[in-house]
């Protein structure tokens, strides 16, 4: 099976850095409008460079996912420069750690209305032309920390990527009979920026709890979402799909042991 996006157009937020950049060299690279959607300029426009330098087509638009009016100026832009909106990736989030016993409401309120408030936003601007087009694939990027696996320190980013999961079977149900569909990806443990920020030894940590025995590069959940973002995932809608290298199978460090 050969998986397309040519002639399509998406929005990726979050793009300048991490998965998101990742995602919108993916969908450049299957033949996709891309519009790069970032807080930072020069990032963005750093990720827009390098498509276009490949052959890709994209645009960079400013916006921030909690902001509703950024959410629909990334809409209307994204018409001006490619006169649809085919698929809508909702990848930006935080996950500044604190403590629940130092977790300000400042930061709980930021991190969910970045990574579940922004999924509203970014949602609701674009289905009317989805509905309009009478099609559209809605993809999120979620996690496994939260609906499936914990972390000290990240209460308020587990909660809002178990939300992002609700909201997904959520807004499945209702975009159904438009030909939308809504689906999303949990990542496991992804080469990253922030990830490379905890330096060799705490790495080779990480690496040792994933039975695949790497840890996983942007691209591999670029991939998953290029699949719901294809026409040949007409019919699937409402699902999370977990990629991890099988991260969250051991019952224990034991079983890694064993293996």
């Amino acid at each position: 099976m050969t998986i397309s996006l040519q002639g399509k157009t998406a929005i990726v937020t979050g793009a300048g850095r991490g998965i998101g950049r990742g995602v919108a060299h993916v969908f450049a690279d299957e033949g996709a409008n891309v519009l790069v959607v970032n807080r930072s300029e020069a990032a963005g426009q750093k990720v827009v460079d390098e498509i276009t330098a490949k052959g890709g087509k994209a645009v960079l638009c400013l916006g921030d996912v909690k902001s509703k009016a950024d959410m629909e100026n990334m809409a209307a832009a994204c018409l001006e420069s490619f006169g649809a909106i085919d698929i809508l990736c909702m990848n930006a989030g935080i996950y500044p750690q604190a403590l629940l016993g130092d977790m300000s409401e400042e930061m709980w309120d930021d991190v969910l209305d970045t990574n579940l408030k922004g999924i509203l936003f970014g949602t609701q601007a674009c289905i009317p032309q989805m509905k309009k087009q009478k099609s559209g694939r809605i993809v999120v990027v979620s996690s496994i920390t939260g609906p499936q696996v914990g972390w000290p320190g990240l209460c308020h980013y587990m909660a809002s990527k178990g939300g992002a999961n609700a909201f997904i079977r959520g807004a499945s149900l209702e975009l159904a009979k438009y030909n939308i569909t809504v689906n999303g990806v949990s990542p496991g443990s992804i080469m990253t920026e922030g990830l490379q920020e905890l330096g060799g030894e705490a790495l080779e940590e990480v690496r040792q709890i994933i039975p695949a025995g790497y840890i996983g590069d942007p691209e591999d959940i670029a991939y998953a979402l290029l699949y719901f973002a294809s026409d040949q995932a007409r019919y699937v809608t409402g699902q999370i799909l977990v990629v991890d290298g099988g991260q969250i199978l051991p019952e224990s460090p034991a079983a890694m042991a064993d293996a």
